[in-house]
């Protein structure tokens, strides 16, 4: 799944970029694809011996090597998914919805921002939010995906009616109002790649 996000961060450099320009620096999308490459790049030498360490070691990688403040920010997203899955070496639905839910409040923490800031959180929390409604769920892992990705795309959506209060649109007040946050929109495009690729 992590492989399979670089790709989607990678193919979708410019895009992110796109979406930033509107009201940001118009450098995210190379910011955090310069991450994932170098994190491709030392794909085979990450620690598997748990999830966890697997996920710290990622954690590393991208918060040394994504430009701006997409290095602290998701690299602290990584650090409190590894928090969460110590010692694992497999997951349940339960189990996944904790990790993201870990990786939202280490993030929170990091950015010092909540929900209606318009920022990534705004796709990450709903999506969470949704995982957690559903852990119990008979329905499949993908479906189970699939239900955090659409929560993710309407969270995403919603910021379009946010005027940003954190990050670098924040500058530009109520310019930023009628586009979508770049952060939430390449979660939402992230998360819905991945719970497509995934087998029922």
């Amino acid at each position: 799944m992590l492989n399979h996000m670089a790709e989607v961060i990678i193919e979708n450099e410019v895009p992110f970029c796109e979406l930033d320009a509107v009201a940001g620096d118009g450098d995210f999308g190379m910011s955090i694809a310069k991450g994932f490459k170098v994190l491709m790049a030392q794909w085979e030498t990450l620690n598997r011996e748990s999830i966890g360490e697997f996920l710290a070691d990622c954690s590393m990688v991208i918060s040394e090597n994504c430009g701006g403040a997409s290095g602290p920010i998701w690299g602290a997203g990584f650090k409190g998914a590894s928090k969460a899955t110590t010692g694992l070496q497999s997951l349940t639905k339960a189990e996944f919805a904790s990790m993201l839910e870990s990786a939202a409040e280490l993030i929170q923490k990091r950015g010092k921002a909540n929900r209606g800031d318009k920022t990534l959180l705004d796709a990450l929390l709903p999506c969470v939010d949704a995982l957690n409604a559903h852990k119990s769920d008979e329905n499949s892992f993908k479906m189970f995906l699939q239900t955090g990705a659409m929560a993710a795309t309407e969270g995403a959506e919603a910021t379009k009616k946010m005027i940003a209060s954190r990050g670098r649109a924040s500058y530009v007040g109520e310019r930023s109002l009628e586009f979508p946050d770049a952060g939430a929109m390449a979660l939402s495009i992230i998360f819905t790649a991945i719970s497509g690729q995934v087998l029922d």
